[in-house]
């Protein structure tokens, strides 16, 4: 099976209609329903559990959540070989109903006598829909719900909690992990005080609602596994009889994220997998297309379901808004400043002796608050147009929700101690993020202490007292969302973070620890002026000692480091310089972007604010401001937003502002039962961090029940650099399709998939570039964009020397430039080309996609480009299957079977679909039907060809793409251009090459195209070269565990593993791996040894 062979292979839909298939009863769904249709082409077990419910839940709940209630009941049925129960994992995207199919699921084992159960989950808010899920199946007479939080460290079925015995507690992740310094322990921390009253036999449910909150377990040793991975493990280990439910719709967008997910016996002593890294390699190393595969392989156990509401009436748009001339002249003198910085900042570390150490950590620090600075101001030139576009729906008679990342908050309190909560406009976020970036971290003292310095000869130590900080109410942690939490994929946030982690306790800054209060002795953080201090103390007492130096920096080997007092001075010069300008810029930089937004909209009094902030500034009446707390007297926050939502909901606010914080498990969708029915309009501001998030967001406005769907639209800015964070939302979206529906292009309906450049190619493309930047390698003077005025390339080499992507040294008055290491890191050069001056990063950004998409091109032209899932029945080819071979093996909860089906695809065009896509589709004189200018072999053939998408460097060339269609094998993969068409073919009417069309039609349905060409056929026997009529192997069904045996045998014989989907004739649908037909008997034996076989 050559890539030739694919010919007929195309990319079709994704998504198919779904209903339940074995359940008999129940009523519909109220909205459409889909599923992907990886997913759709394998069937889930048959139903062998009964129901306990009563007939009033079961009325309550559709037939798509009483299928799932089943199934997962079912699945805990069984034992998993180590001897656990087995689990199952509910990935029902949002509004699907994910809750009551929950609450179904702990009644029924109410009814069963199992009276105890735990519902964890993101944020206390979500308790009340909890209640509310029972509620609504009828279930809240007999299961109480409590929240964990309200229990004392004691025995939960004791007197001081009232005898709490029976029904459900709710708890979140942060609450998980709690524990109590004082408390008995016994009951020390959250987790044994559930252990306990649970029971070690326990064998009711548990659910861990949202799930992917813990997804960053490690058990890989990459990265650090954060405490709520580790608890949910552990709570799953202590009790191995209970019947455990993993619910969330974005499951797992990576195998390395399913580490928590031990029920489900796809790894374990048993299974294929032992230890749970092997079924990781396993899964990486295949490919995104791997993760359907898992899928896929998880319901037909019937340990997974996964639907999803249709998105088929949700309008989707980019909106492209151009930066505002004044705006525009601040970011280049903010990018100017910034590379002004990076330059002092190195020479200070210089004049300074600072060691590597040090120094990295200043660099972390930089580049974290680097592209916190450009992110919030890209963020804050869109705030007049999305303001244009909320007035403008809500005249329309829409309701409006903006969704924002990070609130600005710590920015904005930090600014209140500086100035002791004096206010005189709206503080502005990028500023407070540039001056307290120098003041903190400039390696330069502040002045007077330095005098004080030489004048002693020690230092003190900056006051330690916490500034007094004004009193906060009692806030539940779940919702901080400081901009540190937002998970800066790759960014350099991250680096930032392990960076410190080296380091040696004495300097241990983490983060704050979630969900109890710090020990006092830990909040001591050595600031980085006091180690600078140190540093010039011990600096001076070696030049004092001369011969003796005492230690330095952090007892390593000792060093002489001379500094000068000159050179402190000089040091000490560029830091208060530098502030001063900072001052000058700070009047031009932008106020906090929610504060704006929402005075624009009409304050507080129209606009619902989501979000997790405790405080805000708002504007007096006489246009002076002034900070207050968001909690009205009488509340705790948790209800601030749940207020804030049910205004929002009940319609007296049209305009609701979201944040991270408040975007998990929250409805604001135009539903049946609440009087605001206007059609939401969702705005998303910045596109998060993590598509994980994406999703959560845009499922907050389309749930069912709705009167009608939402628009979305995603405001960028016409900033390349701001299409990186569109770029790895789209990465992610990708693979989000991939794993949490079990379909990599599934997600694509979020129509992102142009901003996708951060694979592969897109590496290739950027090494590329640097090395035409830096002269390695010929400048292609085609792709640099002609509307750049200026030297391109000298221009480009100083902003990207100046955002640290590029290596400067001067020799003789002349710059040279050379490549930075790991130049090709897409993130990285994302990250930082949003320090570039407007006009620059525009026009890098544009020299890089083409050169990226030229590079497309040429793997289209030579068909190395790889395309996931491929549909063999995309162009409307018939299929038949003929025979197919069942092999039935057991796994870890049960017996399926792995299907061996033979498949014979009709592909070609008839005369008259050709004729009809001709004249439904040309607009160009040289598109259209052609013959050969000579005959070959005595005989002539047709085909037609119509104009392809053809990328800007093809047409500044003048060449043009064409795609072909012939007669035996359709449309074909690989493009050509018109010269190389006309100087083989030439151009005639339809009806004269109808008759060479049909011929060949006719003649190859069964013959090979070198019968046909009148030569020698090399493969005498079954040769399918240009045949109409090809027979297919595709092995489907039960995979996982016996995928490195079926790996063996098709890789042994240079055959590559490639993944299609299949629908045949009497509408079944297949997915599976091709069998090359030199492997199929092999296949056959190896599958036969340890399996029952059935033939059909």
């Amino acid at each position: 099976m050559r890539r030739s062979n694919f010919e007929e292979i195309g990319v079709a839909d994704t998504f198919a209609a779904y209903w339940p298939s074995k359940l008999k009863f129940g009523r519909a769904h109220p909205d459409a329903v889909v599923e992907t249709a990886t997913l759709s082409s394998v069937e889930l077990p048959d139903i062998t559990y009964e129901l306990a419910l009563p007939a009033k839940t079961t009325e309550c709940l559709s037939a798509l959540q009483l299928e799932a209630v089943v199934y997962a009941c079912q699945a805990h049925e069984q034992i998993l070989p180590s001897g656990e129960r087995a689990g199952f994992l509910l990935g029902d995207g949002a509004g699907v109903g994910k809750g009551r199919t929950i609450a179904g699921i702990i009644f029924d084992n109410y009814v069963k006598g199992r009276k105890r159960a735990l519902w964890v989950s993101v944020s206390n808010d979500l308790k009340f829909d909890a209640e509310r899920d029972l509620g609504d199946i009828g279930a809240h007479e007999k299961v109480s719900v409590a929240a964990i939080s309200k229990f004392k460290y004691s025995r939960i079925d004791s007197d001081e909690n009232e005898n709490f015995k029976r029904g459900v507690i709710f708890c979140t992740y942060t609450a998980l992990i709690g524990e109590s310094l004082t408390a008995n322990s016994k009951y020390k921390t959250r987790l044994r005080q559930l252990v306990h009253w649970l029971g070690k036999k326990f064998e009711g449910v548990i659910v861990f609602d949202e799930c992917h909150k813990a997804k960053n377990l490690s058990l890989m040793n990459v990265g650090k596994s954060t405490k709520t991975g580790t608890t949910v493990l552990e709570l799953q280990k202590l009790l191995p009889k209970a019947r455990v439910v993993y619910a969330s719709a974005t499951g797992a967008s990576e195998p390395r994220n399913m580490a928590y997910m031990v029920r489900l016996g796809l790894w374990g002593p048993g299974t294929a997998y032992p230890e749970f890294y092997e079924f990781v390699n396993a899964v990486e190393k295949r490919g995104i297309g791997a993760m359907e595969i898992v899928a896929m392989d998880m319901k037909l156990r019937g340990t997974y379901i996964a639907r999803q509401l249709s998105f088929k009436d949700v309008s989707f748009r980019i909106e492209e808004v151009t930066m505002p001339k004044e705006f525009r002249k601040s970011y280049n003198l903010s990018a100017e400043l910034w590379a002004e910085i990076n330059k002092k900042f190195q020479k200070a570390c210089r004049l300074m002796c600072i060691e590597n150490r040090v120094q990295k950590i200043i660099t972390c620090q930089f580049w974290c608050a680097h592209q916190r600075f450009f992110k919030n101001l890209c963020i804050a030139s869109k705030v007049n147009h999305v303001v244009k576009m909320t007035r403008q729906a809500t005249r329309m008679g829409k309701a409006v929700v903006i969704g924002l990342q990070s609130t600005g908050e710590s920015r904005t309190l930090e600014h209140l101690e500086r100035h002791h909560g004096k206010l005189n406009t709206f503080v502005s976020t990028s500023k407070m993020i540039i001056q307290s970036f120098v003041e903190k971290h400039f390696p330069a003292p502040k002045r007077d202490s330095f005098h004080h310095l030489l004048n002693t000869g020690e230092f003190e130590p900056e006051a330690r007292s916490r500034p007094s900080k004004p009193k906060r109410s009692k806030m539940n942690p779940d919702w901080f969302d400081d901009d540190m939490d937002a998970e800066a994929g790759e960014s350099d946030i991250e680096m930032y973070e392990s960076s410190w982690t080296a380091d040696d306790d004495r300097i241990k800054s983490g983060r704050k620890r979630r969900g109890r209060p710090p020990k006092a002795d830990k909040v001591e953080k050595v600031t980085m002026q006091e180690r600078i201090l140190q540093h010039l103390c011990n600096n001076m007492k070696a030049q004092d000692n001369e011969g003796e130096p005492s230690y330095t920096f952090d007892n390593t080997k000792p060093q002489k480091a001379n500094i000068t007092e000159r050179d402190v001075e000089r040091c000490i010069n560029m830091r208060e310089m530098l502030l001063e300008k900072i001052e000058i810029l700070g009047k031009r930089l932008p106020p906090n972007t929610l504060d704006k937004l929402i005075s624009e909209l009409g304050g507080t009094n129209l606009v619902a604010e989501m979000t997790g902030r405790r405080g805000r500034v708002v504007r007096t009446e006489y246009d002076g401001y002034k900070y207050e707390p968001r909690c009205e007297n009488d509340t705790s926050m948790d209800l601030v937003n749940y207020r804030e939502k049910q205004r929002f909901m009940d319609g007296s606010k049209h305009v609701a502002i979201i944040s991270e914080a408040a975007s998990s498990g929250i409805s604001l969708q135009s539903d049946k039962r609440v009087s605001n029915q206007r059609r939401r309009l969702h705005i998303t501001l910045e596109l998060p961090w993590s598509a994980d998030r994406a999703i959560q967001q845009f499922g907050r406005t389309h749930r069912s029940n709705q009167v009608n769907s939402p628009e979305y639209v995603f405001v960028i800015t016409d900033l390349a650099g701001e299409r990186r964070f569109a770029s790895t939302v789209a990465k992610r979206l990708e693979s989000l399709g991939a794993l949490t529906q079990g379909d990599r292009r599934a997600t694509d309906a979020r129509d992102l998939s142009q901003f996708n450049i951060d694979n592969s190619i897109g590496r290739s493309a950027l090494e590329n570039v640097m090395q035409q930047l830096t002269n390695d390698k010929p400048l292609d003077q085609s792709q640099v964009p002609q509307s750049y005025k200026g030297d391109f390339l000298y221009d480009c080499c100083v902003a990207m020397a100046g955002v640290g992507m590029i290596n400067v040294r001067e020799e003789n008055k002349v710059k040279l430039f050379t490549v930075e290491k790991d130049s090709n890191n897409i993130s990285k050069f994302l990250n930082r080309i949003l320090g570039c001056r407007v006009e620059v990063q525009n026009a890098l950004f544009k020299f890089f996609l083409d050169k990226m998409y030229s590079l497309i091109m040429q793997m289209k032209r030579t068909g190395r480009f790889d395309l996931g899932i491929l549909d063999l029945d995309a162009h409307g080819a018939s299929v038949k299957s003929i025979k197919l071979m069942r092999f039935i093996r057991k796994h870890a909860t049960g017996t399926a079977a792995t299907e061996l089906h033979t498949v014979t695809v009709e592909r070609g065009m008839s005369f008259e679909t050709a004729l009809a896509k001709y004249r439904k589709e040309a607009q160009h004189e040289h598109e259209g039907f052609y013959i050969l200018q000579q005959l070959r072999q005595n005989k002539n053939s047709s085909i037609l060809c119509l104009q392809a998408p053809s990328n800007s460097a093809d047409v500044s060339n003048g060449k043009i793409n064409l795609q072909i269609y012939r007669p035996n094998t359709g449309p074909q993969v690989r493009l050509e251009t018109h010269g190389s068409i006309s100087s083989r073919y030439v151009k005639v009417s339809p009806e004269e090459a109808q008759k060479y069309w049909v011929q060949q039609y006719n003649l190859c349905l069964n013959m090979c195209s070198h019968v046909y060409w009148n030569r020698t056929c090399p493969i005498p026997t079954g040769c399918e070269v240009g045949l109409r009529m090809r027979t297919y192997h595709v092995l489907s069904g039960l995979m996982l565990p016996i995928w490195d045996r079926i790996e063996l045998i098709i890789e042994k014989n240079g055959h590559k593993i490639q993944i299609i989907r299949v629908k045949t004739d009497v509408n079944k649908k297949i997915v599976g791996t091709v069998v090359p037909h030199a492997v199929y008997d092999a296949l056959v034996a190896d599958l036969s040894t340890d399996s029952i076989v059935e033939s059909h």
